[in-house]
């Protein structure tokens, strides 16, 4: 009877084994395979590039062009991003004028400047940062944030106001009764059901909106996170029904093409369809000329019925995990709580009972 491993029986019984190719040893490849290797990884990056929303990349060019400035006033070269040196950046942003005359970055975009140098130094520089290089900044930012809460400083221009299913009701029923009219209720409405962001709304294409018998199926496919499948139901009132909306644009549009975007472009005096799609700031722009003409107390802005959609979600009692699916927040985020501010706090009071 033979014992041992499988190779030691193996061998035991006579059998020839093939040679076993040693896996730790460094593996050389010749110039061509590696040129073509080089290709296939440029091609690989170009291609991760092209699936980041415009805006982000946008977002990252203006983060890392402030860097550059930063570095060249400090005379040190932009691959020099360490704890130390995001700290005096988070310094020097804390102190450089805001978009207003008058007010300062606030600090969100601070927060945001260092996820865009550390992510574009990674990518770019081929950097190998410690994914806790910006800890140290960060801290110091968040410091710096109490501080102003002893201060009546004003930073930034806050948290997008949030658009409500009343509000909603309101500018969906003032818009005209044109095309225009009927592109814009299905965006608010669209944007509304899937809790989505601007550039998310702007890139759907008509092969995003499926038929169900319970309303529609949207797949979301460009997300400044990932990607989602949403499900929209029937609105109990027709007026605010996103699924009702979606389909008068679709008819009043004559969409056909699967492949072409589900929002298009109208002329700016006869409303006739025009080619290509809209930008995600047009869909705030959408949104904010529907709370002009309903005459509401504030201006709505792109993000607001996102801001809205988790608020009303959770006032009628909508579970967060769901809340949290339907828009493509995080399990737990902390950016989706801030929705809630408003809500928490009523039903679980720490003074039920005492007054």
């Amino acid at each position: 009877m033979v014992t041992g491993s499988g190779i030691e029986r193996a061998a035991a019984s006579g059998l020839i084994l093939p040679a076993i190719a040693d896996l730790t040893a460094p593996v050389e490849f010749a110039p061509e395979v590696l040129a073509r290797l080089q290709e296939l990884e440029d091609r690989s990056r170009e291609h991760e590039q092209n699936m980041t929303p415009q805006n982000t990349r946008d977002g990252y060019a203006a983060d890392w062009k402030a860097w550059e400035t930063f570095c060249a006033l400090l005379d040190l070269p932009v691959a020099a991003i360490t704890p130390g040196s995001l700290t005096a950046f988070v310094e020097w942003l804390w102190v450089q004028a805001g978009w207003k005359p008058g007010t300062f970055i606030a600090p969100s975009t601070i927060d945001r400047r260092l996820s865009g140098v550390v992510v574009t130094g990674r990518t770019r520089l081929k950097l190998r940062l410690d994914k806790t290089v910006a800890s140290r900044a960060r801290s110091v930012l968040k410091a710096k944030v109490k501080e102003l809460e002893k201060t009546e400083e004003k930073r930034g221009r806050g948290p997008a106001p949030a658009l409500l299913v009343e509000h909603l009701r309101k500018a969906v029923q003032a818009a005209p009764d044109n095309r225009l009219g009927i592109r814009d209720r299905s965006i608010a409405l669209t944007q509304f059901a899937i809790a989505g962001r601007e550039h998310e709304v702007a890139f759907l294409r008509l092969r995003d909106f499926r038929e169900h018998e319970n309303g529609l199926l949207v797949d979301v496919r460009v997300s400044k996170v990932k990607p989602r499948k949403v499900k929209v139901k029937f609105g109990t009132c027709p007026s605010t029904c996103p699924v009702r909306a979606w389909r008068a644009w679709k008819d009043a549009a004559g969409l056909t093409d699967s492949d072409d975007f589900a929002y298009k472009p109208l002329h700016p005096r006869w409303h006739t369809v025009m080619e290509g799609g809209l930008e995600p700031e047009t869909i705030g722009h959408v949104v904010t000329r529907l709370g002009a003409q309903a005459e509401l107390k504030f201006r709505p802005t792109g993000h607001s019925p996102r801001r809205g959609a988790a608020t009303s979600s959770k006032r009628a009692g909508n579970d967060r995990k769901e809340i949290a699916r339907q828009g493509g927040w995080a399990d737990n985020s902390a950016v989706m709580e801030t929705c809630f501010e408003e809500v928490d706090g009523w039903e679980e009071n720490a003074m039920n009972g005492v007054l």
